[in-house]
């Protein structure tokens, strides 16, 4: 077949793999030669939406995704600097014809591919720009008035009735022109960070896949019972792999949909319902910051913005550290600090702790989480804050407070995933686990494990009365 472009680029960003990637698999068909590049940001220390242990996780993926460009006859360049700017030269010094890359869904990735149509309309070339971060785009389920859901059951249901995006070809071939300048993938250093310490799940595109067979195989027909017990292999894991694309969520869904469709049992498709429900929720949060970027600054519900949320810098360190006296949300806060992940059940028990026992700002929690995950996915990780603090799409309305005493004895009974992560409560009695101490006791008495540092009847008490006080003064307004 004759090819209509002799030699375009491919722009790498979260699409890190050669499996159904649709903008190098367009690329591959449509040149003889590809130009497979990604471009490091050039941002040091410190930056709003990731931190040490997603940019380490980022880095393993990139080492891994140049040998398997390598093993295809390709060769992946690394540049360093702003993206258009980096492109801009590329495309020059190749004379590449054409642009391929994959949407992303995020304000600022969105900001840079208008840059780059912009740029690729002043060098006379084209952008080419293919769906691939989420199983549907911003404005391809809309309620009957073309407006954007702002609920999710709606969504979902909508969105079950629609057929999937088909997986494209794995890119088994790729001529990569000889003699190009390449700076070498990238590490810690380029970003100015300290190791994280943490033992990551092994990076790239093959683990990854691994990874999905064994969820598929071993979790998935059980989700619909164990997806809220937090230790052990009780959820896919999967969420670092479609955050950098080293796995198509394209891919997930239409194996996740097989194994449903071949199995007898109702209790396996059940498990498989539910799961396919998460990745809507996926796409869902992915929507509503597609089209109310503002999420990121503002509450979602309008009635809430500006609410007196409380700050004291030592309540926060301890809700950092998995200090706060109460067992199930300093066991997730410690899951994080170790792994990077935490367990979704525990991502709500920990945020709804802050947000409503110690009443501190979501958006501080929501950087926190940002820059301590290798997860981090803005949309969700907004999304679900939001949720956690009631002021977002479909949030828990703000008087439903989980109490981490009652939500302890729902998920972790026998108390595992705590004694797992909290060593000093290991030899504690179940009771103390479960239930709140003595007033000024410590669930581990005669350890350096704190007692509770806030009653939760009356955090909860306070909380009411914050959100009732600011919606009387916003009714006072109208």
């Amino acid at each position: 077949m004759s090819k209509s472009h002799f030699r375009v680029i491919h722009w790498f960003r979260r699409d890190l793999r050669l499996t159904d990637n649709p903008a190098l698999h367009a690329a591959s068909q449509a040149a003889d030669e590809v130009v497979p590049v990604y471009v490091i940001s050039p941002w040091r220390k410190n930056h709003h939406w990731t931190g040490a242990p997603r940019q380490e996780w980022l880095a393993g993926c990139l080492d891994s995704l140049e040998k398997n460009v390598a093993a295809v006859g390709g060769r992946l360049i690394f540049r360093r600097g702003e993206a258009l700017k980096e492109l801009e030269k590329l495309i020059s010094k190749t004379k590449a014809e054409a642009v391929f890359y994959n949407r992303d869904p995020d304000p600022h990735g969105i900001k840079t591919e208008a840059g780059l149509e912009k740029l690729a309309q002043r060098l006379g070339i084209r952008a080419h720009g293919f769906q691939n971060a989420t199983l549907h785009e911003r404005n391809e389920i809309l309620t009957a008035a073309g407006k954007p859901y702002r609920v999710f059951t709606p969504y979902r249901n909508n969105w079950s009735n629609l057929e999937k995006p088909a997986m494209v070809p794995t890119v088994t071939a790729l001529v990569t022109p000889p003699g190009m300048a390449s700076e070498g993938a990238p590490s810690l250093r380029d970003w100015d960070l300290k190791p994280s310490g943490i033992s990551m799940p092994e990076p790239g595109e093959r683990a990854a896949r691994q990874r999905m067979k064994k969820a598929l195989e071993e979790v998935l027909p059980h989700y619909a019972e164990t997806r809220d017990t937090p230790l052990g292999p009780t959820t896919s894991r999967l969420s670092q792999d479609l955050r950098m694309g080293t796995l198509s969520i394209r891919e997930l869904y239409h194996r996740a949909s097989e194994a449903g469709r071949e199995s007898d049992s109702s209790a396996v498709k059940k498990s498989v319902s539910t799961f396919i429900s998460e990745l809507a929720w996926r796409d869902f949060y992915m929507q509503i910051l597609w089209h109310w970027p503002e999420v990121l600054e503002h509450e979602f519900d309008p009635q809430w913005r500006g609410l007196a949320w409380s700050y004291d810098e030592g309540d926060f360190g301890r809700w950092k550290e998995g200090l706060t006296g109460f067992p199930l949300v300093d066991a997730g806060m410690r899951e994080l600090k170790a792994t990077g992940l935490m367990h979704n059940r525990l991502r709500m028990v920990t945020a709804m702790f802050l947000t409503k026992d110690l009443r501190i700002d979501w958006r501080l929690g929501e950087r926190w989480f940002s820059q301590a995950l290798i997860d981090a996915e803005i949309a969700s990780n907004n999304g679900g804050w939001q949720w956690s603090a009631g002021t977002g799409a479909d949030a828990a309305p703000y008087f439903r407070i989980q109490n981490p005493w009652s939500q302890t004895r729902t998920h972790d009974p026998a108390g595992a995933y705590i004694r797992h992560w909290v060593p000093e409560l290991k030899n504690a009695p179940l009771a103390a686990l479960l239930n709140p101490p003595a007033e000024g006791k410590s669930a581990a008495p005669g350890t350096d494990y704190p007692p509770p540092m806030v009653d939760h009847k009356e955090a909860r008490e306070a909380t009411l009365e914050m959100f009732k006080k600011h919606r009387a003064r916003q009714q006072g307004h109208h």
